[in-house]
């Protein structure tokens, strides 16, 4: 089993939801990524989500691409990020799963690109601009390096598409909870509890759900549809953003500690 494998195995025997954060790596800078990463671990993160800055980023929301846009423009690039995770990873109890698009992984190469990944740790792949269809070219050699690549179902998905995604996805899968862009909204849309259901009659493999997530009752909701895993991104990267480095690092861990704390109460 991979380390995200087990992760849901430990948490599913104990009934519980499990906590995914994200972040952008490089946004304020690197040092504080590294500090956030460290954070999120010690406060509920049971799965790290860990973006990688990119030009054109076309799932994300304008949180999340303001953020990319200015780790890039501090120059980060993926060297950079790899390095500062070879560093902190043996830290982390936490499994770290790397948000990236696939364009700079084609430009570096399939295998160069996954030896690289596991060379410093990291234990999943999301790679939102990959189609099914292209998917078999990364699953495989990932696989053979206990990579997972976790693939993401869109609630337009047809249930035949539902069940292929949910066939080939490693780890865990990914249920996108609107159609659009990442970013935080006021509610969820209920058509999330059918999807959830829907999924339920074609895999047990994990799902966690996605978008929109940006407070502690979201999160609840979506434990209480039957989602394995809650997904936070927009909402902890604009409190890491928001005033002086050390003041967003104190705003990320009490927001995580929040979500945790909601998804871990019952009700």
């Amino acid at each position: 089993m991979t380390l995200i494998s087990d992760c849901f195995a430990a948490l599913r025997s104990r009934s519980q939801c499990a906590l995914i954060p994200f972040i952008t790596a490089g946004d304020p800078d690197l040092e504080t990524t590294a500090k956030a990463l460290r954070i999120l671990d010690r406060t509920g993160a049971d799965i790290i989500e860990l973006g990688v800055p990119y030009s054109d980023p076309l799932a994300d929301g304008p949180v999340i691409q303001a953020a990319a846009t200015r780790a890039l423009q501090r120059g980060v690039k993926l060297d950079d990020v790899l390095q500062m995770l070879e560093g902190v990873i043996p830290e982390l109890r936490s499994p770290i799963v790397l948000f990236t698009y696939y364009n700079p992984i084609i430009n570096r190469g399939i295998d160069k690109f996954l030896h690289q990944l596991s060379k410093v740790g990291v234990s999943g792949l999301v790679v939102p601009d990959l189609p099914l269809e292209e998917a078999e070219g990364l699953l495989n050699p990932a696989a053979k390096l206990g990579i997972d690549v976790v693939l993401l179902v869109a609630p337009t998905s047809s249930k035949e598409r539902i069940a292929a995604i949910a066939q080939k996805s490693q780890g865990f899968i990914y249920l996108v909870s609107v159609t659009g862009v990442t970013g935080m909204r006021s509610g969820l849309e209920t058509r999330v509890e059918d999807l959830l259901k829907q999924m339920r009659g074609v895999t047990d493999k994990p799902i966690g759900v996605g978008f929109g997530i940006s407070a502690p009752e979201h999160a609840r909701q979506v434990r209480d549809w039957g989602a394995d895993a809650a997904i936070v991104g927009s909402a902890i990267v604009k409190r890491l953003a928001d005033g002086e480095p050390e003041k967003g690092l104190k705003a990320i861990e009490e927001f995580c500690q929040s979500l945790k704390q909601a998804i871990s109460t019952v009700t």
